[in-house]
């Protein structure tokens, strides 16, 4: 089955690509994502029009990708982190961390797919990263994850959460009790009005 694809699929091809592909592989995975639409001569002259508007947006976000890079470039992001045995980290630094805390040094936002980390970082060090803003501009940031000493005053802040839900809880519980009485309340007044009918 011919089909024109509407978005890059690695392995596949680029977008606004004809290519040959199993039916099911078409019907059951492209065509309901909206990957590709099954190629006709109206559907070609849709997806080359769009092409070209796109590309033509692509050449003014390329300029604002090209700054964007040089503001990223060689950036030092710090995490302190837990540790947990093993000089591992207690959890672990993901793409999205990397993105969030890059996105508040440099005030733009960056989306959390463009890090390049490959797994989540779960051991402190210094660690060079790719951040993939198009495919030939992929600025390099150093992510240096350093383990978190903890205080005194983070013990007990500890402390006042583990009471603080221990409250929380016993209030959850209580209001379901009064739910659950007034419950048994409102059946019980039902079976009376039942019987009185009776």
């Amino acid at each position: 089955m011919k089909v024109v694809l509407l978005e890059d699929l690695p392995g596949k091809g680029k977008a606004g690509e004809i290519k040959e592909v199993s039916k099911g592989y078409a019907r059951h995975f492209l065509l309901p994502r909206g990957l590709a639409l099954v190629a006709t001569p109206a559907v070609m002259k849709q997806v080359e029009s769009r092409l070209e508007k796109e590309r033509l947006e692509e050449n003014i976000d390329r300029e604002k990708l090209v700054e964007l890079a040089q503001q990223i470039e060689g950036k030092e992001i710090r995490f302190k982190a837990r540790m947990g045995a093993g000089e591992r980290l207690f959890g672990s630094i993901t793409a999205a961390d990397i993105a969030e805390e890059l996105s508040q040094a440099i005030g733009s936002v960056v989306d959390k797919k463009k890090i390049d980390i490959g797994e989540s970082l779960r051991k402190t060090g210094s660690y060079e990263v790719a951040v993939k803003l198009a495919s030939d501009l992929n600025p390099q940031i150093t992510v240096v994850i350093e383990e978190e000493k903890e205080t005194e005053t983070g013990s007990e802040k500890k402390v006042e959460k583990k009471a603080e839900k221990k409250a929380k809880k016993k209030t959850e519980k209580k209001t379901e009790k009064k739910v659950e009485k007034e419950k048994e309340k409102e059946k019980e007044k039902e079976k009376e009005k039942e019987k009185e009918k009776d």
